[in-house]
């Protein structure tokens, strides 16, 4: 059974997480996959959106902590360099990603597949789906990102709250504290995702990944840096085809077709 699976339809890489019976928590070599998969589409000027998702009954469970690590003794550091070089190299490769990322969330997601979804641009969810900040159960700190990225989605004191109780959070309860742009019943989830993905793939794709690299920016910067990275990315945005395209069809008052170049 291929446990990730990558098929590109549309112009729309759609990346699934497949191994339902663990509610597709990730091995060591599914997260390599993964990064190696975000990094070509970013790289593929055929591919102009991603779509995220998993099969059965979960999005992602986490890093799949039965993968029967070392059992040896642990050295000073062997956590952090694992860390590093795993979840965060994860997290960091769906935001780099050069292309709009959608997670369609059908199912669980917890601990890094909660981060998982939140590093994703765009975020639809099942009415199934629940979210978990399942690291205080286990007594861990959250990794992954969980505490760079879920303050800058629902503020402080709400992120605390959820990482400090673990408790279960439903998809409409993530759709009112904001985690989700979008709650769909589940039959729905897989269309609205693609329907999402195939409008984004019509758009000027250089302008979408200049945005999302402005927007990810701003959060960690001052207003002068953001406003010399906006200037920045305009002046490289209007040597790309797709602005004058764009341009040009607004003079001749008609729709775009923009080409991703």
């Amino acid at each position: 059974m291929t446990e990730v699976v990558y098929t590109v339809s549309g112009q729309v890489a759609y990346i699934t997480l497949n191994r339902p019976e663990a509610l597709n928590a990730i091995t060591p070599a599914q997260r390599d996959r993964l990064i190696t998969l975000l990094g070509e589409a970013s790289a593929d000027p055929s591919v102009r959106a991603v779509v995220l998702t998993g099969t059965g009954r979960g999005f992602c469970a986490g890093a799949d902590l039965r993968g029967g690590g070392s059992s040896g003794e642990r050295i000073a550091g062997d956590v952090a360099r694992t860390i590093r070089q795993g979840a965060q190299r994860l997290i960091a490769a769906v935001l780099d990603c050069e292309k709009p990322v959608i997670a369609a969330v059908n199912g669980t997601a917890a601990g890094l597949g909660a981060h998982l979804a939140l590093a994703c641009d765009l975020v639809l969810a099942a009415e199934s789906a629940k979210f978990i900040e399942v690291f205080v159960r286990r007594g861990l700190v959250p990794d992954g990102g969980g505490a760079y990225l879920l303050p800058r989605v629902i503020g402080p004191q709400r992120a605390k709250e959820l990482m400090f109780f673990g408790d279960t959070v439903s998809a409409a309860d993530a759709e009112r504290l904001g985690l989700v742009n979008r709650v769909v019943p589940d039959e729905e989830l897989e269309k609205t995702a693609r329907d999402w993905a195939e409008r984004l793939a019509t758009g000027p794709t250089r302008a979408l990944a200049l945005t999302k690299q402005l927007v990810n920016a701003s959060l960690d910067s001052d207003r002068t840096t953001a406003f010399a990275a906006e200037a920045a990315a305009q002046e490289i945005n209007m040597t790309t085809e797709d602005a004058r395209e764009g341009v040009a069809s607004f003079v001749e008052r008609r729709s775009p077709e923009y080409r991703g170049r």
